[in-house]
């Protein structure tokens, strides 16, 4: 089997500038991997372009373009039949504004070699604003068993942070559909359900650039109550006690709340 497939989906409102920063910290990884790359959708003229050299440089493997935006779940699952078409042992997310610490993958990639019954290893996230006024890291549960009971709460494993085995897609299937936000957390409930083995190294793994958008883009009655509706899928499916239902509403009453507010309390509770 080929190695190492980084599958990262691009849209409308995805910078140029960024665009590239995301794939430099790619470029820099201290050990090789192949990106694949979807369009989802319009997007600049100069993203097209730069995407079109990149590949004709070989530095991209693949770039699939589609004309209609149809969400990032489906943009991944077309990547990743690609990717496990061509039979690759391992595929890590990347998102296309953010950057990958240079040894990400290596030292996922180790922790995988090390543990060969982990289907899906993530890690730490550090947050931070172009501006300079954001910035936090954000740690995650590191064995399976605490990330289960961490499940009940909110997710255990940073979406972008994701390094699957292959044989995580063979027991889970490929990213739900039907929730138009939280591809991640019912990927991650298909994989708890399907006896996927979950962990995290203690490392950053990926800078995440959090704008004034991202925190309005959590906002909204529609976001918040279908982000409750998942929340109760995953607390009824996988069995948890009542105590996680409030869990849930506590959520959804920090979605609703406005930027500001939600800004404070990302920085102070999570």
């Amino acid at each position: 089997m080929d190695n190492i497939a980084v599958i990262m989906s691009v849209y409308r409102k995805d910078e140029p500038k960024k665009l590239e920063e995301a794939l430099e910290s790619l470029y820099a990884q201290n050990m090789l991997v192949d990106i694949f790359v979807q369009l989802d959708g319009p997007v600049s003229p100069k993203i097209v372009e730069f995407l079109q050299k990149e590949k004709m440089e070989e530095r991209i493997a693949y770039l699939g373009e589609r004309k209609e935006n149809r969400g990032l779940a489906i943009s991944l699952n077309e990547l990743l039949e690609e990717v496990l078409k061509r039979k690759y042992e391992y595929i890590a997310r990347m998102d296309a504004d953010d950057i990958s610490m240079p040894d990400r993958f290596k030292k996922q990639h180790t922790f995988m070699q090390e543990h060969p019954d982990v289907d899906v290893v993530g890690g730490a996230i550090e947050e931070f604003s172009d501006n300079g006024d954001y910035c936090k890291i954000v740690r995650y549960p590191l064995e399976h068993r605490q990330m289960f009971d961490f499940f009940k709460k909110r997710v255990p494993l940073a979406h972008v942070t994701a390094f699957f085995r292959h044989t995580f897609f063979e027991k889970a299937g490929l990213y739900p559909v039907e929730s138009p936000t939280n591809e991640d957390t019912l990927m991650w409930l298909n994989g708890f359900r399907n006896g996927c083995r979950f962990a995290n190294i203690p490392e950053v793994a990926v800078r995440v650039r959090v704008s004034p958008e991202f925190f309005r883009r959590r906002g909204g009655v529609g976001k918040a109550w279908s982000d409750f509706c998942d929340r109760v899928k995953v607390i009824r499916a996988l069995g948890y006690n009542f105590d996680a239902y409030f869990y849930a509403a506590a959520l959804f009453f920090v979605n609703i709340s406005p930027a500001a507010v939600k800004k404070y309390l990302y920085k102070r509770l999570r």
